[in-house]
């Protein structure tokens, strides 16, 4: 509510006077326009970090207020707009705290009061609302991770639904997503109705078969090879229904389990120290004969947590040993070979003619599809309509992988080490895939892929979650948390204390401290079992900067846990201030 900042000294390091809202003076060195600027004008809404007392329905924590539209029925045909009660109402959203609230304004548009909306449903971090020109709303949820491929990512459209409203179905979960035959399988459905209603489910099992059932679950044994998708609607006893997503399973062939087993920490790589690992790979058909040939095992650094910024060997490794076994269970191999011409081009030929075409996979995947001639010769080729789009990618992308300019990165041994960066920041992904050699009866083969991420030892404090009453301050590209004048405390998530003998935490003192702080380390809670302390005395701050050692004890289950740092103030008439910029996992 225009409650002014402070200027600040970044000589000395400390604050000024405070700005004048109502005559804000720009005497920065930089500017050349205006010095002495209009007065600041006076927030819609305004709230900050813990309870609100002017707006108490803001919740509390982290916080990044949104803008969304203001609601008029009239614009929208009758059969899908909101009630006119939302007319003239502002939809504004929060991007941190996942909630949606209608502000409703007073006739001069000033605030009036505020409400909730779908008040128990949490979105994951909704970046963006619209109208349609259907009245309904949409909404455009980032997902709840930090630089990632979300899968709560998502574009949701929101209905009015008057009267009985229909089941909401949560997820579809199966047992088994392959198998030998007969393949036997059982599909869930988590499914509520918001007047508690009967409920009724109507699976479809992809094959042509469709079973209802009362209870949320079906068994049920395929006996012919294929892919199938399964799904369910849900129907209440007024029969209002909702479709749930499909899942797909496949008969004839278990895909292999593929393991990563670590013989150090499975949180952290410590610059210096190599990775050792070992891949383990079972299959019910392959049994003992695993393809060496078919295993990959890659390891990139990338800065950041994004898997799309992983090079593309490690999903092409996958695809293309899959796309060799599904070709050469079919009728590919009796009109080309890998190397040599035979009634077709070779795949080699096929490889090299469309290394460079960007339309390459699509055409390639219509050409077998629909067959046809000409570009090789007159021997016509024949159609496949019958091949699974799925199937087909991969035989492309093997095909292409067979050009001299593809990536075919170099493999690494199925045991071995990998020497981590000595870089600061970035993250160790280390991948092992292995395609087995299909199912009996011309069974596709099957791929999976085991993906471990370690992240550097030493991190920003841009990386911990739940800060409570941490201030935060950014400068110069760097974070900081700056320690509070009471008790304050933040997380490290799914930490793996395995021969962790400290933690080291970087500070930056304006001034030294009178009389200091004290930092705890809990297990799982803010209460949970203490496993390391240490004192940050006054006589640790007579430089500007250092590093406080705590040192870890007492955790040996090689379990994942939360790692709560606790701070306190030893005098709230402390004057001195400290600043976290990093923190660091220390190994043995």
């Amino acid at each position: 509510n225009n409650y002014p900042y402070h200027s600040y000294d970044y000589v000395k390091g400390i604050p000024g006077a405070a700005f004048d809202p109502n005559k804000p003076i720009n005497n920065s060195r930089n500017n050349t326009g205006l010095q002495e600027l209009p007065p600041v004008q006076p927030a819609f809404i305004w709230y900050p970090y813990g309870i609100s007392p002017d707006f108490p329905d803001m919740g509390t924590g982290s916080r990044t207020a949104m803008a969304g539209p203001v609601y008029y029925s009239d614009m929208f045909p009758k059969e899908t707009r909101y009630p006119a009660y939302y007319d003239g109402k502002f939809f504004m959203y929060e991007w941190m705290r996942g909630w949606i609230k209608p502000v409703t304004m007073l006739p001069n548009g000033d605030f009036d009061k505020m409400e909730p909306f779908m008040e128990h449903t949490r979105w994951a971090a909704p970046e963006d609302i619209e109208l349609g020109p259907d009245g309904r709303m949409y909404v455009l949820e980032y997902g709840n991770g930090w630089f990632t491929k979300n899968p709560d990512a998502a574009l949701s459209r929101i209905d009015y639904n008057s009267g009985n409203r229909p089941p909401k179905v949560s997820s579809v979960s199966i047992n088994k997503t392959s198998g030998s035959l007969p393949f036997a399988v059982t599909a869930s459905v988590e499914a509520k109705d918001p007047e508690n209603d009967k409920l009724t489910y109507s699976w479809d099992l992809g094959n042509g078969t469709k079973k209802e059932t009362t209870t949320p679950s079906i068994d049920y044994a395929y006996t012919q090879s294929g892919e199938y998708m399964i799904s369910v609607e849900v129907s209440d006893d007024k029969k209002a229904t909702s479709k749930s997503e499909s899942k797909l399973v496949y008969a004839g062939n278990s895909g292999p389990i593929v393991d990563i087993d670590l013989k150090s920490n499975k949180s952290f790589y410590f610059p210096g120290k190599p990775v050792q690992y070992t891949v383990m790979v079972e299959d019910t058909e392959d049994k003992t004969a695993i393809n060496q040939q078919n295993l990959r095992v890659l390891a990139d650094f990338v800065e950041g947590r994004d898997k799309a910024a992983v090079p593309p060997g490690h999903l092409s490794v996958v695809e293309t040993a899959a796309g060799q076994n599904i070709m050469m269970a079919g009728d590919c191999k009796t009109c080309h070979k890998v190397n040599e011409k035979s009634i077709g081009p070779s795949f080699m030929q096929v490889a090299v003619k469309y290394d460079k075409d960007p339309k390459a996979n699509a055409y390639l995947i219509d050409k077998i599809r629909k067959g046809g001639s000409g570009v090789w010769g007159e021997v016509a080729m024949s159609a496949h309509p019958d091949i699974p789009t799925t199937d087909l990618q991969q035989v492309v992308k093997w095909i292409l992988s067979l050009s001299s300019s593809a990536e075919n990165k170099k493999s690494l041994p199925p045991a071995g080490s990998v020497n981590p960066t000595t870089a600061d920041k970035g993250f160790l992904y280390l991948t092992a895939s292995y395609t087995d050699n299909g199912g009996s009866g011309g069974s596709k083969a099957l791929s999976s892929k085991k993906t471990l991420i370690l992240r550097n030892s030493k991190m920003s404090v841009r990386a911990v979650e739940q800060i409570m009453n941490f201030l935060t301050l950014d400068s110069a590209g760097t974070r900081y948390l700056v320690a509070p004048k009471g008790t304050g405390s933040f997380l490290v998530d799914s930490v793996d204390l395995t021969g962790i003998e400290a933690i080291e935490l970087s500070f930056v003192s304006s001034q030294p401290l009178k009389y200091g702080y004290s930092f705890e380390l809990h297990l799982d809670g803010l209460t949970g079992r203490k496993v390391g302390e240490a004192a940050l005395t006054p006589a640790l701050t007579t430089k500007k900067t250092g590093i406080l050692r705590i040192p870890v004890g007492g955790v040996t289950d090689a379990g994942l846990h939360n790692i709560y740092l606790v701070a306190r103030v030893e005098d709230p008439a402390e004057t001195g201030k400290v600043l976290l910029p990093a923190l660091q996992f220390m190994s043995k």
